[in-house]
């Protein structure tokens, strides 16, 4: 399961921000930071205005700053819905998952 991975799509009101396969999504939820894995259950949420941070499957580590929107998981597919976002920095992660 550790290969495991997810597909995500996130897309701002007036453009496409990214979409690709990842292993982790960490969300600024309403209610505070949450994480997405594959496999987790089917959640609907509203983000807040905060960092975005996507990791994909080759621990590169693609980083955005985004405000309010929502989130909707099913299936293995994210779909990111938020007002706009702006890259803040990809880096890759090494093998213990810090960058």
């Amino acid at each position: 399961m550790a290969d495991a991975t997810m597909h995500v799509n996130i897309v701002a009101s007036d453009h496409p921000v990214w979409s690709g396969d990842a292993k982790s999504v960490t969300i600024p939820a309403y209610s505070g930071g949450m994480g997405i894995l594959p496999g987790h259950e089917p959640v609907l949420t509203v983000i807040r205005e905060g960092d975005l941070v996507v990791v994909d499957p080759s621990g590169a580590r693609h980083s955005f700053e985004v405000t309010d929107g929502f989130i909707s998981f099913d299936s293995n597919k994210l779909t990111v819905v938020i007002e706009s976002a702006r890259s803040i920095s990809n880096q890759k992660l090494d093998e213990s998952g810090i960058g």
